[in-house]
This record gives C-alpha cells, sequence and structure tokens, in this order.
C-alpha cells in the first residue's frame, strides 16, 4: 500500500463516542432543569455535531432559547466534554490491529472530522492511537470542512499524500458525500452514528467490521 492515504473520520468510524458526548448533552440540559435525553434518540445526530444535539434535545423538551443562550450552553457542553473526554469513549472492535496493519504495508493514515482539532487530538491520545495518524484535519483546522471535498483532500496532504491516491473510511451522508466530492472511494462502516442506514447511502463498500479492511481497500482499489 505504498503511497496509498486512508482517511478516516472520528466519532462513530474509528472512536465509539457516544456516551461522552451524550453524558455532555445531558448535563447541559441539567443546566437549565431539565430531565436527561434517552441515548437512543440522540446518537444519529452526534455527526453533526454538539449544537444540533443541544438544540435537539431543547425542543423535544418545548424550550426555546435566543441563539446566543444555546451558543452559552454549548460552550458549557465544550467544557463538560473536554474534561470528561475518554471516559467511556472507546475505539471499535479491531481497529487498532487493522491501523497498525495498514502502516505495516506503507500506507499514511489521516483523520478527517468535523470534531474540532484539538479535542480530536486529545481524544486520539488519550485512547493512545494518535501515534497511527500523520495528518489530522478537524472542523477548524483549514477554511472549509466536511461535505467539502477540500476537507479531505486537505487531510490527505496534511498526512503527504495525494489525493489521487487515497480511500476514506467513514459512518455518516456526510463522510459518503464528502468522499464522492472529493473522487476518493468510500468504505463505511454500519455501527456510527447515522439515521439513514449507511448501505442506502450508496459507498463503493460496507464492513461491519475493521477486520475487513484490508480486503475492502484492496477491491475498491482496483476499481
Amino acid at each position: 500500500m505504498d503511497g496509498l492515504t486512508v482517511v478516516f473520520d472520528l466519532d462513530g468510524t474509528l472512536v465509539e463516542t457516544a456516551p461522552d458526548l451524550i453524558h455532555a448533552t445531558n448535563h447541559v440540559m441539567t443546566l437549565k432543569g431539565l430531565p436527561p435525553m434517552d441515548a437512543a434518540e440522540i446518537r444519529p445526530l452526534i455527526s453533526f455535531g454538539s449544537r444540533a444535539m443541544i438544540e435537539y434535545s431543547l425542543k423535544h423538551h418545548g424550550v426555546s432559547l435566543p441563539a446566543e443562550e444555546v451558543g452559552q450552553l454549548q460552550t458549557r457542553f465544550l467544557e463538560y466534554y473536554a474534561e470528561n473526554i475518554a471516559v467511556e469513549s472507546h475505539c471499535f472492535p479491531g481497529l487498532e490491529a487493522a491501523l497498525t496493519m495498514l502502516t505495516g504495508r506503507g500506507a499514511r493514515l489521516a483523520v478527517c472530522t468535523n470534531k474540532q482539532e484539538q479535542p480530536s487530538r486529545q481524544l486520539l491520545e488519550a485512547l493512545g492511537i494518535i501515534g497511527h495518524f500523520h495528518g489530522i484535519a478537524g472542523r477548524d483546522t483549514f477554511p472549509v470542512f466536511k461535505p467539502d471535498p477540500e476537507h479531505l483532500r486537505g487531510a490527505v496532504r496534511l498526512a503527504g499524500g495525494d489525493p489521487k491516491n487515497a480511500v476514506m473510511v467513514g459512518d455518516s451522508e456526510t463522510d459518503i458525500k464528502t468522499a464522492k466530492a472529493a473522487g476518493v472511494p468510500v468504505i463505511a462502516v454500519p455501527f456510527g452514528y447515522t439515521d439513514v442506514p449507511v448501505h442506502k447511502l450508496s459507498p463503493d463498500i460496507v464492513i461491519e467490521h475493521y477486520d475487513h479492511l484490508e480486503k475492502a481497500i484492496e477491491r475498491v482499489r482496483r476499481h
């Protein structure tokens, strides 16, 4: 795989971050005297970011707040999350072995996420996997972010790769749209954060476990 760059989304693709993000959402609900949200209800919103999770939860409780106040809640969310970023978050099964395999075969690895860069690095560091990645592109790394294809291309370049020789791995419609717009093959995982099953979003391949990643990459590169 010399010359290949494999780019991963973060939340719901590399890492099961839902528990800690949901705790952060419910933390700010308690600040408003509101009951906690059911985890299953807000899990699909994770790919849309913290503000979307907060706004949905407020609406669920019949609460309407000015945009400025929602922004203040988002700040409190991010503060709480930074202090509790890897309490329950963990890598998906088979991931670490897959990352080791890819780098062992000569691939360069990158992260392309709509999470901001600093907490992305903090999370990857806390889980002990940051050393696998040659480039990390967060929502605020460039002037654009997913689904803009330049976010993905920028992540590849940060890793020292060529966007014409790359593969994307993601869990959401945003990831699939981004990859297609960039002309990059996309492998989807079904265990992430989406309200639409990924196989309905027309990725090149869906894999159920990271044990299948190597063969999936070989398949998409032949097409």
